[in-house]
């Protein structure tokens, strides 16, 4: 799974993934060089509002320039962590899946995950590649781009702990996801032109890395067949269909003005009730999974989470408790290079 990432007519080695923290890398065993990385945070909005006072903000939120990436050791825990996710989505039967990754700091806004896309079993670049959309930073526009697993994984920015979620759907509600997602034409034809980490769910101007995807699941699942044509008709389906975007609370007037200073933060395709109100309504994996158990009920979850020492594997819409603590029937594998040997057990509990 080590094989390069594949824009969609190129290469793009540089880019910004939805919500996650700044100044870290794309580590180069997620086979990318570094990058430089949104704002998602009150933490990171309330830092980004100091600098703006100090006159630095243009010189400081320099994201497509980050840290070194994490040891060896880190990285082959991580390889082992993707593996175990490909093994769980070889067993399902499914030949793809909505995957999620977490970022590290949105808990201030009660979200756990920050970035999704489509895993498909046949992908043309590796099998459980994920199709997402990603900021090109050397074009300074969005792009799409299949991803190795590994990468997807390592994409967390945390080799410590870190969480991943696996809807599964049946065959009947996965197979238009499937076929849009493969066709390079429709897919790009949802692609917008400018790239903003918290744009509105129901707005063109701009478009995150979540939207593109809740505008691929719109257009394939709606009755009318141009639903997938362009991105205001896949908007328009959303609607129709009861999409209900997250609400991120900012809590905070100043952090709303704040959002129109930052590059790829925007207030200016929000409604002004939200803006009063110091809110966003955006696409997040959330919203997502959210959408998917209103139109498919039947769908299944899988949450996967690891620490520097082992994997929790847990079957269910129920969260994994904060902590990547196992509950009652969640399998626990340790991992390697952590002073244990790979086992794993149905209750809970280390062998």
């Amino acid at each position: 799974d080590r094989s390069p990432s594949r824009g969609l007519g190129d290469v793009y080695k540089r880019q910004i993934w939805c919500w996650t923290t700044p100044g870290t890398a794309n580590w180069p065993a997620a086979r990318s060089v570094p990058d430089r990385r949104t704002l998602g945070t009150h933490g990171a909005l309330a830092l980004g509002l100091a600098l703006i006072a100090r006159g630095s903000l243009g010189a400081s939120l320099d994201f497509c320039h980050g840290p070194s990436e994490p040891g060896a050791a880190a990285q082959d825990r991580l390889i082992q962590v993707a593996a175990l996710v490909k093994a769980e989505l070889d067993q399902s039967g499914a030949q793809m899946a909505l995957v999620s990754r977490s970022g590290l700091a949105l808990q201030r806004l009660d979200q756990r995950y920050s970035h999704a896309g489509v895993s498909l079993k046949t992908s043309d670049n590796a099998p459980w590649s994920v199709r997402q959309l990603y900021y090109a930073c050397d074009e300074q526009r969005p792009r799409l781009f299949d991803q190795g697993m590994s990468g997807f994984v390592m994409g967390a920015n945390d080799p410590d702990e870190g969480y991943l979620s696996i809807v599964l759907l049946p065959d009947a509600a996965a197979a238009p996801i499937e076929r849009a997602t493969r066709d390079d034409t429709k897919a790009l034809k949802l692609l917008g032109d400018t790239y903003s980490a918290n744009a509105y769910a129901f707005s063109t101007r701009y478009q995150n890395c979540n939207q593109w995807l809740a505008e691929l699941m719109a257009g394939a699942w709606a009755p009318a067949a141009d639903a997938g044509e362009n991105r205001t008709r896949a908007q328009l389906a959303l609607v129709q269909a009861g999409y209900t975007p997250t609400v991120l609370d900012v809590g905070w007037q100043p952090l709303v003005w704040l959002a129109g200073q930052i590059r790829w933060l925007h207030n200016d395709d929000h409604p002004a009730d939200d803006l009063a109100a110091a809110r966003f309504r955006v696409s997040m994996p959330a919203s997502i999974e959210g959408f998917v158990r209103q139109q498919v009920p039947e769908a299944r979850r899988i949450e996967v989470c690891y620490t520097s020492t082992q994997v929790v594997i847990h079957r269910g819409w129920t969260p994994i408790a904060t902590g990547c603590q196992p509950g009652p029937g969640d399998d626990v594998i340790a991992l390697t290079g952590a002073g244990r040997t790979m086992a794993a057990t149905t209750n809970g509990d280390l062998l």
